[in-house]
């Protein structure tokens, strides 16, 4: 359990890092997704977004409640109730700041709160999604009976090893259907764990780092049956040695 503890921080600050990069397109999809796990209602995810769409499009980062409501179709007392609610569950926050050149106060919303709710939110979907996927994992090692396969340098590399290997690559968690992706290659298409990280290597060499690229790679490789990583080396320099001469 401690080591899930801190792996849900790990996680959690990895999708903050990317929700503070990304706010215009990002915190928008997980705030859609995730709102009904922070208790919020349809009214409140709308305020918030525009309360994200001023600061981030228009650098308005404290609107009034007129400006809110010139682009909002409920009263101002509803609002002001969603304001206080959100303020309320701590997803908010007002602060007064100085400017340094006048020295005059003003104040802003904080959005930070959210942001970090919302990075909790999905590191613990993604480590429910990777605990799921582990678990089909084993389930389907056992009804097969099959060995767990090697490392790419021949050395036991478990399934969590890989999704931190690809996580590495991609700058970025899994999403859980990535993570189902990987747990397909190796239990319905039995696909050996030191290829899957070959064909990864392989995308990363080509400029090519999406999944559906690694896939191609791999259902390749399986229809010219290459079982190891030197015949999948061998066979892609002939490919590259072709391609140079066409």
């Amino acid at each position: 359990m401690k080591l899930n503890d801190n792996e849900r921080k790990r996680l959690a600050g990895f999708v903050l890092s990317g929700l503070r990069d990304g706010s215009a397109v990002q915190v928008p999809y997980a705030l859609l997704t995730s709102y009904k796990a922070l208790k919020l209602g349809e009214q409140e995810v709308m305020l918030l977004l525009h309360l994200l769409a001023y600061a981030d499009k228009e650098r308005n980062e404290f609107p009034t409640i007129e400006e809110l409501l010139s682009r909002m179709t409920v009263a101002a007392e509803a609002v002001i109730a969603s304001l206080q609610k959100l303020l309320k569950l701590g997803l908010l926050e007002i602060e007064e700041r100085e400017e340094a050149a006048t020295g005059i106060l003003y104040e802003r919303y904080n959005l930070d709160p959210l942001f970090e709710r919302l990075a909790e939110v999905l590191a613990d979907e993604r480590l429910a999604a990777e605990e799921a996927a582990l678990a089909a994992l084993e389930a389907g090692k056992r009804g097969s009976g099959a060995a767990s396969a090697g490392g790419p340098e021949g050395g036991a590399a478990s399934p969590r090893n890989m999704f931190s290997v690809f996580e590495s690559e991609f700058g970025r968690p899994l999403t859980p259907m990535e993570l189902e992706t990987i747990s397909a290659w190796i239990d319905r298409d039995k696909y050996k764990e030191e290829l899957i990280l070959a064909a990864l290597k392989e995308a990363v060499f080509s400029g090519k780092l999406h999944f559906r690229y690694i896939d191609r790679i791999l259902l390749e490789w399986s229809r010219n049956r290459i079982q190891t990583v030197e015949q999948a080396r061998e066979y892609t320099q002939r490919f590259r040695g072709g391609a140079a001469r066409g």
